[in-house]
C-alpha cells in the first residue's frame, strides 16, 4: 500500500517527491532496481554512476525510466575525467536531480541549471555548503561523521545546525538516519529532508548479495570503524579481517594490492592509465598522500565492487554508516519509506504537535513550513 503524503517540505516541493526523503548515490549498490522502487515509493532514488561507463550510464537512466515516472537523479564524480560527457548524458535523457560528492565547478553547475536539471553537492563542512549555495545549487547535502563510505570528523548534530544557519537553500540531512524519528529530528533542526544510504542498502531491491546483507545485519555498532588503509582517506565501513589485515600491511604490500586492484578497474571501467591516475590524485582532497595511496584512492571501486557485486566478503571493503548496528530486517522501499513516514507522523503526534494521523507538517505546524521555506 502506498503511504499517504507525509511532511510537505522545501525538498519535496522543489523536486516533486511525495516524501521528504532520498536514497544516496551508493556505487555498485545505486541501480536502476533500488533507484525505481524508491521514486516509485514517492522517495528521491539516485543512481551511483562512478561505477558506471557512460554507455551503461545512459542504459541505466533508460532503465529507471522505463520502471517508473517519478523523478530520480544521478550521482556523478565532479573530478572524473568525463564527467562533462556525463553531464550531456543526462541533459540529454531529462534527469531531474544531479548529485555530486565533491562541489562541481561553476561552470559544470551551470550548465546542468541552464538544462533544468537540479544541483545537490554533498559537503562535509559548513564552509562547502556556503561556496556552493553562493554557486548557484538548488539543495545542499550534508553528511555528518556517522555516514558510511568517505566521512569527516564533526557529527551530523553538530555539522546540521551549522549548514542550516549558513546557507538559504534546502539542506538534506545524512548521517545516522534510518527512521522516522530521525526525520522529525533532522526537520526540527532546520533541514528539508533526510538522506539514507546503508538503509536503503538493506531492502528487498537492493542487489547486494544475500551473504553481505546479512553481515550487514549481523553487525553491532561496535563492529563499524573508520580507516585510512583502504584508500589514504577516512572510510566507515564494516570491521571485516580485511581490514584488520589492510591496517597491518606494509608500504610493499600495500601498493602490490593497489595496482593489482587499479589494473581491475581499469578493464572493468574501460578507462586509461593517465584517466585513473588523475582521478585517483582528485581523490586525495588536497591531502598528502603517499603513491601508494593516490592508487588505492584510484581502485578504490574494485574493492566495493567485491563484495557489493561479487559476495566476496574476505576480499571486498563493505561501507557502512554506524546505523548498520540498529537495523535487523530487509523491506521493501515501498514499506521502508511508509514506515519512515508513519513514525514520524506518530513522533510529531506524541511530542504534542496535534497533528492528524493524515496531515503532512505544512498544515499541521506552520513553523515548519516557516523553516523549510528558509532553507
Amino acid at each position: 500500500m502506498t503511504a499517504p503524503p507525509g511532511p510537505q517540505t522545501a525538498l519535496t516541493r522543489l523536486v516533486g517527491v511525495r516524501h521528504p526523503v532520498v536514497q544516496t548515490g551508493m556505487g555498485w549498490v545505486a541501480g536502476p532496481r533500488l533507484v525505481s522502487a524508491v521514486a516509485n515509493a514517492g522517495a528521491l532514488g539516485i543512481l551511483g554512476s562512478a561505477t558506471m561507463t557512460p554507455d551503461q550510464l545512459r542504459a541505466a537512466v533508460r532503465e529507471v525510466k522505463s520502471r517508473t515516472d517519478a523523478p530520480f537523479g544521478v550521482n556523478l564524480r565532479a573530478d572524473a575525467g568525463d564527467a562533462r560527457e556525463r553531464v550531456r548524458i543526462m541533459v540529454d535523457e531529462g534527469v531531474r536531480v544531479a548529485s555530486f560528492a565533491l562541489a562541481p565547478s561553476k561552470d559544470l553547475m551551470a550548465e546542468l541549471k541552464d538544462a533544468g536539471v537540479l544541483v545537490f553537492p554533498s559537503v562535509g563542512a559548513r564552509r562547502h555548503a556556503e561556496k556552493v549555495a553562493a554557486w548557484g545549487a538548488d539543495a545542499v547535502l550534508v553528511q555528518g561523521g556517522e555516514g558510511g563510505g568517505h566521512t569527516g570528523e564533526v557529527a551530523t548534530t553538530v555539522l546540521l545546525p551549522q549548514v542550516v544557519d549558513a546557507v538559504d537553500i534546502p539542506v538534506i540531512a545524512a548521517g545516522g538516519f534510518y527512521d522516522g524519528r530521525g526525520l522529525v529530528a533532522a526537520l526540527a533542526y532546520g533541514a528539508a529532508g533526510i538522506a539514507m544510504g546503508t538503509r536503503f542498502l538493506l531492502t528487498a531491491e537492493s542487489t547486494v548479495p544475500d551473504a553481505v546483507k546479512a553481515r550487514y545485519l549481523a553487525a553491532t555498532v561496535r563492529d563499524i570503524t573508520v580507516t585510512t588503509r583502504v584508500d589514504g582517506l577516512p572510510h566507515r565501513m564494516l570491521r571485516t579481517d580485511l581490514v584488520t589485515a589492510l591496517e597491518r600491511s606494509g608500504r610493499v604490500r600495500s601498493l602490490t594490492r593497489a595496482v593489482r586492484h587499479a589494473a581491475a578497474f581499469r578493464r572493468v571501467s574501460g578507462t586509461t592509465w593517465p584517466r585513473l591516475i588523475r582521478d585517483g590524485l582528485a581523490m586525495r582532497h588536497g591531502k598528502e598522500l603517499t603513491w601508494s595511496q593516490v592508487l588505492l584512492a584510484a581502485n578504490t571501486p574494485m574493492m566495493l565492487k567485491a563484495a557489493m557485486v561479487d559476495g566476496r566478503t574476505d576480499a571486498g571493503v563493505m561501507a557502512s554508516g554506524q546505523v548498520a548496528g540498529l537495523i535487523g530486517d530487509l523491506p521493501s522501499c515501498e514499506e521502508l519509506v511508509g514506515r519512515v513516514v508513519r513514525e514520524a507522523e506518530e513522533t510529531l503526534e506524541r511530542l504534542g504537535t496535534g497533528m492528524s494521523a493524515r496531515a503532512g507538517v505544512v498544515s499541521a505546524r506552520p513553523a515548519f513550513e516557516d523553516e523549510a521555506e528558509g532553507r
